[in-house]
């Protein structure tokens, strides 16, 4: 008798253990991580201050998804040509900077589109530049892998890339816009609220061309078939939109207007 109550002793004392390491695991599993990839030379999406500090507009969406979702936000500056590499080696959990859906559809797991985008030319007031045509002989600077670029090369813009000088392919927009300052190039293609954020308080030297190449949308991306962790990031996403805080996030970047499009 004494042995076997002794052995259920042991076991209930096992089974207590097992128990406790199970909560435990559950519990560490909550407190996980979200590791956002970004450009940081993208304003206003995400960029760095002159205090050197991470900042942006997509930056502050993806925290308060985070703090949502109970998880430790890990912002990953990340080369724009190996977002790919980093999303399937796992170093990021998704793509958040002003990442167009369009063209993309079945590459990645998108959320629902949460902005509009247009992608345009910015040039100098003083070029005399106002349209397409006016392009023509010009240097056009465009970052690599982006919409406009691609765009630029597609076949229905083919006989406008034919009347440019030529392309100069940039790593990121800070350059591009450095050229187009310089001189170096005449026009530079480019999403339409980095251009908007770029002639801030400079609306006397640079300039919006009224005709667009594209328009497009924005959404997070998660590698294909990591469906769950985007489900989870867009249902903070539409609480954000349904109590009000999308919006002043919005308002805060973009004048005070909310440039929000995803429905609670």
């Amino acid at each position: 008798m004494k042995k076997l109550l002794l052995f259920a002793f042991v076991v209930a004392v096992g089974v207590i253990g097992i128990v406790g390491c199970s909560r435990k695991e559950a519990k560490a599993a909550v407190k996980k991580s979200f590791v956002v990839g970004f450009d940081a030379d993208f304003p206003p999406y995400g960029y760095k201050d002159k205090e050197g500090n991470l900042v942006g507009y997509d930056l502050d969406l993806a925290a308060e998804v985070a703090k949502r979702n109970g998880w430790k936000l890990q912002l990953k500056p990340i080369n724009w040509d190996s977002k790919d590499m980093e999303l399937d080696a796992g170093t990021i959990d998704c793509i958040w900077n002003g990442f167009t859906i369009n063209g993309r559809e079945g590459k990645y797991e998108f959320t629902e589109a949460y902005a509009d985008n247009s992608q345009v030319f910015m040039v100098k007031k003083s070029s005399g530049i106002k349209a397409f045509a006016d392009l023509k002989g010009a240097v056009v600077a465009a970052q690599t892998d982006t919409p406009a670029l691609k765009k630029l090369q597609s076949e229905e813009y083919k006989d406008l890339k034919a009347s440019f000088k030529n392309i100069l392919i940039c790593p990121d927009f800070n350059t591009a816009f450095m050229n187009l300052d310089a001189g170096a190039a005449q026009a530079v293609a480019i999403d339409i609220g980095v251009a908007q954020f770029q002639m801030k308080g400079r609306e006397d030297v640079f300039c919006i061309l009224d005709e667009v190449l594209m328009a497009e949308q924005y959404g997070v991306g998660f590698k294909l078939g990591n469906a769950v962790l985007r489900d989870q990031v867009q249902k903070a996403m539409k609480a954000m939109v349904a109590d009000g805080t999308f919006a002043r996030i919005s308002e805060k970047w973009f004048d005070g207007k909310n440039t929000c499009t995803m429905e609670p």
